[in-house]
């Protein structure tokens, strides 16, 4: 996605409202619409940010939004509410400048919101550290809690604020958040008691009960439990901003005393002089557990609601109250109650807040309930169009002030514009001796009989001229036939249009009186919070001096907003609500149009437009256009200011479109800047074409060159390569020509005397070892001595083995010629002649000359014992074998039984580890008388035993066999042997 690097890239419509051609009503508003349809919801007149509500999340608010409006220029980026606070953070950190932003619209355009978004960007941007961090989340959390307790839902706005507040955030020299103060104004407490068609109480009840018990059951809740869609008051975030868990369980005591307090009903008794006096209507349990919340004597709650003390200096006069006085008492408690307890809150979240030594800097933030215009308008929406025509004021104020203060600063002309002052509406409502609220005022405290009708009356009499008052009594006759405006009602023409104010209830939410029994029961109630609530309770300071009024506490308090606001820098958010419907993608126009005209941001734009439309830095705007010109392209060495005067000279714009002040270029009428824009847009296009071009020519270039680079390297190499293939095919030839010259030289005369002598030495040095079976011989080193070299190497093979023969004794002589006849016997026959043919025959096993137990037996054998052993002889009738000595001579054969020595005699069946050895002995016995010995080597032969034959069969055995041969006899005519494996 192409990022935007100005207010005047890739607009959708325009984003500043002072640069609309041609301006009229419906531009303006066709302008916001193309924006909002295209979910670009923030717009400017000037540094004025105008912001429609969408109704849905948008994804603008991101933390990357948060660092790509960071240290930016106002006009440097797309309008958003980030840049606005970013120009009011920096102007305070920077410049020591303290800043207010007012944020204004009516009910349910989105000025919480705002205010929200405003302090969590400021948030965002400002220090970090942990006291820092403490502080920020603090300030942050305290909305939460504030929201719970002072907004609610109205028939315009969900979350609709139903107080004024005023937040001053304090600021160290770096720009780090210390804490800040909160003012409220005027809390709707007669909501708590009752609330318009299709609106609810505060949230703070439903949180209460959300989950516990049905909304219906109590009489000040009066609403549909389905639309319940807000979250309890998180206990973290009052926890964070500072309260102890037995404050935030006393608040909540307090609140559901409030809900029990409003099922206490009333009824009439009649007493002996004839006046009714009130009574409970039945044993009340909510009374009870109210008392019991608020450690209140239930017997003298009962008293306050019947009865009422009239102190007057020395005398105490105790009247009786009838059922309507009842339910005044119990409503005015409950209004005074969350009243008080709200600004209790405020007073306590201000104690973790507020910055302990001295004030620095301080940025102002003002959320404040709208313009409400209502179908039944009471006191409340009186009081709230008032403060509204206060801001519209210091709105017009500030504007211009700060409109002429520029031009001054800059030593431009300036030349005053004409424009509406609705300070002649402000001096209607609060004017000290005519006005609406003087005169209410003096309609309370006046003595005798005091109705709304006769506040009516007073205000025919004193305001019937006045060209922004009308109603039906007045002296200007012109309303008489006017039927939308009621007997009992007067009309204002506020900036904002027309408000019917219906007079019922105005005297007694002026006077906002709560009788002083109930005060005093309060301030007996064993309860954390009564006494700070009722102070005048308190029966040792009674005080009979009256009230001031709720008209005049707004006032004053109104009035020192304004001061405050007067001291600072101020910064405009102007919200407005595009749909009645509270619906996303909905822009009603003739609503959208009502807001604009009553907002005055026509007359805003006409103002900003009156002198120059448009205004901006020299540096900017000289980086944005010089390209325009030759003498400032690529770059301009010289001021900024010089700059800008060449480029504007050599475009040939007129003298009386711009105007040149200390710090910025002024130009009057935004055609001028829009065709600015054109040949900016047109230059940029023939700019990205030479660039292009030379981009394109480089690349092709470098291309070329680099194939080229390619093409030497490769041909470099491929020569070379052909080159060294050409020598080594030459060289070959030659050693090839030499060679056979060479040998066919050497072939034609003698050798030569020092070749032999060379080979010989040589030969001596390589000869291989004097082991037989080495087969190793060194290679020859000429080809003429092929024959010779072959007979050295037979001729030293049998000197070796000669050599190694003259080693051996004549019985290791005698050994090997044995084993070389058994070779030649059982090679490649026997199985078990491979691992045998390693043991050395030894003959004479059992040492028979030397042994005494076979004395016997070599007295008996009188030649030369050559083989003594024993073996085994198998039975033929069971396959088992005895133990039989085994003597072989060379004339007898002898078997004896080795325990006696007895010889033995008749057929048999010997089984021998050493059997090789034994006929090896047999044969060469026999070969020496000059008889031969056939011997056959077979796994399967046929045994004669005297009349019968026995077939004997070897097999492997396998491991269980260990090294000796077993026999197992099958049947009468087979006898298996297994032999180990090899």
């Amino acid at each position: 996605m192409e990022a935007k690097t100005s207010l005047l890239d890739n607009m959708i419509g325009v984003g500043d409202m002072v640069l609309l051609e041609p301006l009229t009503e419906e531009s303006f508003i066709n302008n916001l619409k193309n924006r909002f349809d295209h979910s670009e919801i923030y717009t400017y007149i000037g540094s004025v940010v105008i912001s429609l509500n969408p109704y849905r999340p948008l994804p603008i608010y991101t933390a990357d939004k948060v660092e790509e409006y960071r240290n930016r220029n106002f006009y440097e980026l797309s309008p958003h509410i980030y840049a606005l606070a970013d120009e009011a953070y920096r102007s305070l950190r920077d410049q020591d400048k303290d800043q207010c932003i007012l944020i204004t619209g009516e009910s349910g355009a989105g000025k919480t919101e705002a205010s929200k978004l405003v302090m969590s960007y400021v948030a965002a941007v400002c220090g970090k550290g942990q006291e820092v961090n403490k502080v920020k989340e603090q300030l942050l959390q305290s909305n939460p809690v504030l929201e719970a307790f002072g907004n609610a839902k109205t028939v315009r706005n969900d979350n609709s604020s139903r107080f004024g507040k005023y937040m001053d955030i304090e600021f160290d020299f770096k720009g780090d958040p210390l804490g800040g103060v909160i003012s409220n104004y005027l809390l709707e407490k007669s909501r708590v008691v009752k609330q318009p068609r299709g609106e609810r109480n505060f949230h703070i009840f439903y949180q209460l009960l959300s989950g516990s018990v049905h909304p219906s059951q109590y009489t000040p809740i009066n609403i549909n439990p389905t639309v319940m869609r807000f979250r309890l008051v998180s206990q973290n975030a009052m926890q964070i901003v500072g309260f102890m868990e037995d404050e935030v369980q006393s608040v909540l005591e307090l609140v559901a005393a409030i809900l029990k307090l409003g099922n206490i009903e009333f009824k009439p008794e009649s007493r002996v002089n004839g006046f009714d006096e009130s009574r409970l209507f039945t044993i009340s349990i909510d009374l009870k557990e109210m008392c019991e919340l608020l450690g209140i004597e239930q017997s003298a709650l009962e008293r306050a609601f019947s009865f009422r003390t009239v102190e007057a200096r020395l005398d105490k006069v105790s009247t009786t109250l009838n059922v309507a006085q009842a339910y005044y008492a119990r409503d005015a408690l409950a209004k005074n109650l969350y009243s008080r307890l709200f600004s209790w809150l405020v007073t306590r979240i201000n104690e973790s807040i507020k910055v302990r030594g001295l004030r620095k800097k301080v940025m102002g933030v003002l959320d404040i309930y709208g313009f409400e215009i209502f179908e039944d308008n009471s006191f409340e929406q009186f009081i709230i169009n008032y403060c509204n025509e206060k801001l519209q004021q210091i709105f017009i104020e500030l504007t211009l002030r700060e409109e002429q203060e520029e031009y001054v600063r800059e030593g431009i002309e300036w030349t005053n514009i004409e424009y509406f002052n609705n300070a002649i509406i402000c001096d209607l409502i609060e004017n000290n001796q005519n006005g609406i609220l003087a005169m209410l005022d003096e309609e309370c405290l006046r003595p005798g009989t005091v109705t709304d009708e006769t506040f009516l009356d007073k205000l025919n009499t004193i305001c019937a001229d006045h060209q922004h008052f009308e109603s039906r009594l007045s002296k200007n006759s012109k309303f008489l036939t006017d039927h939308t405006l009621p007997h009992n009602c007067f009309r204002i023409q506020h900036y904002a249009g027309k408000v019917l104010y219906r007079v019922e209830g105005f005297v007694d939410k002026n006077n906002d009186l709560l009788y002083r029994d109930l005060s005093q029961v309060m301030f007996k109630a064993n309860h954390s919070l009564m006494k700070l609530l009722f102070p005048e309770g308190n029966p040792n300071k009674v005080n009979l001096k009256r009230p001031p009024t709720a008209g005049f506490q707004f006032r004053a308090s109104v009035g020192t907003l304004m001061k405050n606001l007067l001291t600072k820098n101020p910064n405009y958010i102007r919200c407005i609500k595009p749909n009645d419907k509270k619906a996303a993608h909905i822009f009603t126009e003739s609503l959208v149009c009502h807001q604009v005209r009553y907002l005055g941001l026509m007359e805003n734009v006409r103002v900003r437009r009156a002198g120059y439309a448009f205004r901006q830095a020299y540096e900017p705007c000289l980086e944005r256009y010089k390209m325009l010109c030759k003498q400032t392209w690529p770059h301009w060495k010289g001021p900024a200011r010089e700059g800008v005067e060449v480029l504007l000279t050599d475009l040939q714009i007129p003298n009386e479109e711009f105007s040149y002040g200390r710090s910025k270029i002024f130009i009057r009428n935004p055609r001028t800047l829009f065709t600015l824009e054109n040949k900016r847009a047109q230059c940029l296009e023939d700019l990205a074409t030479l660039i292009q071009k030379i981009y394109r020519g480089w690349k092709r270039r470098t291309e070329f060159l680099l194939m080229k680079r390619s093409q030497v390297v490769v041909a470099a190499w491929y020569r070379r390569y052909a080159q060294q293939k050409k020598y080594q095919q030459i060289k070959s030839s030659t050693i090839v020509v030499q060679s056979f010259i060479r040998g066919w030289k050497r072939y034609k005369t003698c050798i030569p005397p020092f070749q032999m002598q060379k080979y010989f030495l040589e030969l001596k040095k390589t000869l291989p070892s004097m082991s037989p079976i080495d087969k190793s011989w060194p290679a020859r080193p000429y080809l003429f001595l092929e024959g010779a070299h072959t007979e050295l190497r037979r001729i030293f093979h049998l000197w070796r083995c000669k050599k190694y023969r003259e080693q051996f004794t004549e019985q290791k002589k005698a050994i090997f010629e044995e084993k070389l006849e058994a070779s030649e016997i059982f090679k490649d026959k026997k199985t078990l002649y491979p691992s045998s043919v390693g043991q050395p025959f030894k003959g004479d096993y059992l040492e028979m000359k030397t042994n005494p137990r076979y004395q016997k037996l070599n007295n008996l054998v009188e030649e030369k014992v050559i083989l003594a052993d024993i073996v085994n002889k198998i039975n033929r009738a069971n396959g088992k074998g005895a133990p039989r000595v085994f003597l072989l001579t060379k004339i007898n054969l002898v078997l004896a039984d080795h325990k006696t020595g007895q010889m033995k005699e008749g057929d048999f069946l010997l089984s021998s580890e050493r059997l090789i050895e034994i006929i090896t002995k047999l044969h060469r016995i026999k070969t020496s008388s000059g008889e031969q010995i056939n011997i056959d080597i077979s796994d399967e032969f046929l045994v004669q035993f005297k009349q019968d034959k026995v077939c004997v069969k070897f097999l492997q055995g396998g491991p269980k066999n260990g090294n000796s041969a077993t026999c197992k006899r099958k049947n009468n005519r087979l006898l298996e042997v297994s032999v180990p494996s090899p």
